[in-house]
């Protein structure tokens, strides 16, 4: 094993002594009535999802981590920490911003804030103490970037020393990180422990090239079953939005596969599928927001409510209007389908 191997196993080992999650969310952000963050309504969603799912990204792109102001984000990145220290979960926390210096400037922030609840002033010491595990970060944005400068920028901030988890994310940044960027990336620095890929191409997993031990998990949604290495697939883990709405049903299709259940962690994978791709088509129409948060939203409603949600206003998005009632009503008839419409909402 290299140096850079060994210095990152035992970082790995550091940030996560439970070992790193296999099934991660990038949680929602709700809002209330007057737009304003609902954390009651977070804690009680959190509190669903976490005897299932074990690992969290605050604020992720479900979470409108690229749409909350700074105020916003550090609302949700306290309650996250909170959260974390309470219930032994993993975190990583989103620093979602289209620029180098702005990506800078929230992962200081958020140390900030790691500092003042830890009374720790050595940055890993305070994240040890919080319970979070790095920050996740994407390129900077903008389709005409090569790859020497995305990789320069991803330089400037794994020279900050602290454990970072790199983001593929084409469809915000309008760029990806190459193979042979990511291959020197890691060839060089330890503090990259983890790679999420939610391009749906799948590049540099499938390029081959040697990961060095960063723990590489899928964002893209969709036929979950074939894509874990335990299935002869080329990933560690997921980090789902779907996990918002069917944290028990990814979580058997994950140990399924581990398990040699192969043909229900399918019939899972299958339904989940078919239910996200449906609702994925339904939300194309809303004028704010990203498909994503809209499409968890529209299903989370019912796993809040039940049956009974599309008699309720729909979920408020951070762009200030709900999910309109046609869009909710579709995602119950959907659920039904495919015979995943919970009996009862967990708010019931």
């Amino acid at each position: 094993m290299s140096t850079v191997s060994s210095k990152r196993k035992n970082l790995q080992e550091l940030l996560f002594p439970r070992g790193i999650p296999s099934l991660w969310c990038p949680s929602l952000t709700h809002f209330d009535a007057g737009g304003r963050i609902d954390l009651g309504r977070m804690d009680a969603h959190l509190a669903w999802m976490m005897p299932h799912v074990r690992g969290y990204l605050v604020p992720g792109s479900t979470g409108d981590g690229w749409d909350l102001d700074d105020a916003q984000t550090d609302t949700v990145v306290r309650f996250a920490v909170d959260m974390a220290r309470k219930k032994g979960v993993s975190l990583l926390l989103g620093a979602l911003r289209k620029n180098t210096t702005d990506v800078t400037g929230s992962i200081e922030r958020f140390l900030d804030i790691l500092r003042k609840l830890t009374g720790k002033t050595d940055p890993l010491a305070a994240l040890v103490a919080a319970g979070v595990s790095g920050f996740t970060v994407c390129p900077p944005a903008g389709k005409d970037l090569d790859q020497a400068t995305i990789g320069a920028a991803l330089e400037i901030i794994l020279d900050m020393g602290l454990p970072v988890a790199l983001y593929q994310l084409p469809q915000v940044t309008g760029n990806e990180t190459a193979p042979e960027t990511f291959a020197t990336l890691v060839a060089k620095y330890p503090n990259l422990i983890l790679f999420k890929d939610s391009s749906g191409a799948d590049r540099i997993a499938l390029s081959g090239v040697d990961a060095h031990g960063v723990f590489l998990v899928r964002g893209a949604e969709g036929d979950y079953a074939r894509w874990l290495r335990s299935a002869g697939g080329p990933y560690d883990g997921f980090l789902l939005s779907t996990a918002n709405s069917f944290p028990a049903g990814l979580l058997n299709v994950v140990n399924g596969i581990r398990e040699g259940r192969l043909a229900e962690a399918i019939r899972t994978s299958t339904a989940i599928s078919g239910t996200v791709g449906e609702v994925f088509g339904l939300v194309g129409e809303i004028p704010c927001g990203n498909a994503f948060t809209n499409a968890n939203k529209a299903i989370e409603h019912f796993m809040a409510f039940g049956p009974g949600a599309a008699d309720r206003e729909g979920p408020m998005l951070h762009g200030g209007i709900r999910i309109t009632d046609g869009i909710i009503s579709a995602t119950g008839d959907i659920l039904r389908r495919y015979g995943l419409m919970p009996e009862k909402g967990y708010l019931e």
